[in-house]
């Protein structure tokens, strides 16, 4: 079959309290660094400075059985710190953009009859990308986009695996004791997600986000999906606006992290994320308390326990309400329906998902199920 090609246009430096929480989770708060580090990171991630990428993934099934189905996620966020523009595709099966149709999430969905020999999908697809940062000890925001009534009850639901009752209700009010505003509610919530939840290198991809699962068991190990997607429910428990934001790092952190990084020429285990409150003064503020985590136990050969290290102190204060821009963000749906999918619903849509006659494919094995994904940026 001959390839087809498609264009289409865009589409406080203290812990909170903690009293009333169970010992399970405060115990992770009072361990010290185990050799202390003097060198100061700089982390001021400053917004104005609009960078221009091509990402593009590239899918090969080399065990296809019978009839294929692959899905790559594209840039789905326009905002003021992101502008998701074209995309140009190539395949040897039948192609076309779609949607989760319920939150936006854009996807390139092909479809491979079964005498397809050898499967075959690639999209490129153009971003900018800026630094953001809010300033939240002003009383509000310069002008933002205000965010109806119905649209901030929807970020404040349940969804499936960030259920906002139970356990989660209740460490949240645990967390939140004391907290009135909205600021201090997401505050106590960041603060609680960083002296309790832990970066976890044996988990696989991301994590799986199940947030019960990891109140109920006392585990609050794992990933970026784990980690932010905990704060994401606690802070909707609370009725405080919140959604991960699922996307992927592109080049190297321009502040000296490594572990906040990207390699343009190879992105596999790149996919990092990010969460972000809707607050009624500032609109949607950029939160990562797993990238705290990250640097904590990564950054460095000491895993550090206490945020003001030298080497933690600059990302746990920036990500309260900022982000680096070398990093884009393909979506931010939960319980995502694939089109076509003979499977169930994804928790979320940040890697490539294929389908053959055998089953989904596992898309945290990028050694058996073959794709690539890399970047470039314009202009530099």
């Amino acid at each position: 079959m001959t390839p087809v090609r498609r264009s289409l246009l865009k589409g406080a430096a203290a812990l909170a309290t903690l009293a009333g929480v169970p010992s399970f989770v405060r115990a992770q708060t009072t361990s010290p660094a185990t050799s202390p580090i003097t060198t100061e990171r700089r982390f001021a991630p400053q917004a104005g400075q609009w960078r221009t990428f091509e990402v593009t993934t590239r899918v090969d099934v080399a065990e296809a059985k019978g009839p294929t189905r692959v899905w790559l996620p594209v840039p789905s966020i326009n905002s003021d710190w992101q502008r998701s523009l074209e995309s140009s595709f190539a395949s040897n099966g039948t192609s076309r953009m779609t949607s989760d149709g319920a939150e936006g999430a854009r996807m390139l969905y092909t479809e491979f009859s079964a005498n397809v020999g050898k499967p075959f999908v690639e999209i490129t697809s153009r971003v900018q990308t800026q630094n953001r940062q809010v300033n939240l000890d002003l009383a509000a925001s310069p002008a933002f986009t205000r965010e109806d009534a119905g649209t901030q009850r929807f970020y404040t639901r349940a969804t499936h695996l960030l259920p906002t009752d139970g356990i989660v209700r209740t460490t949240a009010l645990a967390a939140t004791q004391g907290a009135h505003t909205d600021v201090q509610k997401a505050r106590a919530i960041y603060n609680w997600v960083v002296a309790n939840a832990w970066r976890e290198p044996k988990v696989r991809g991301c994590g799986e986000g199940d947030i019960k699962a990891m109140l109920e068991t006392g585990n609050l190990g794992g990933k970026c999906a784990d980690i932010n997607a905990l704060f994401v429910g606690l802070c909707r428990s609370v009725g405080v606006p919140a959604r991960d934001v699922y996307g992927i790092r592109l080049v190297p952190s321009a502040f000296g992290y490594k572990e906040l990084s990207g390699n343009p020429t190879s992105l596999k285990g790149a996919q990092h994320c990010r969460a972000e409150v809707y607050l009624q003064a500032h609109g949607w503020v950029a939160m990562d308390p797993a990238d705290v985590a990250k640097v904590m136990r990564l950054e460095t050969p000491e895993w550090i326990k206490r945020t003001d290290n030298p080497v933690v102190k600059p990302v746990y204060s920036t990500l309260f309400g900022g982000w680096e821009g070398n990093w884009l963000g393909w979506n931010t749906a939960h319980d995502v329906a694939l089109p076509g999918s003979q499977e169930d619903r994804l928790g979320f849509l940040m890697y490539p998902v294929a389908e053959t006659a055998d089953g989904r494919l596992d898309s945290y094995a990028p050694d058996s199920f073959k794709y690539q994904i890399t970047a470039r940026e314009i202009g530099v």
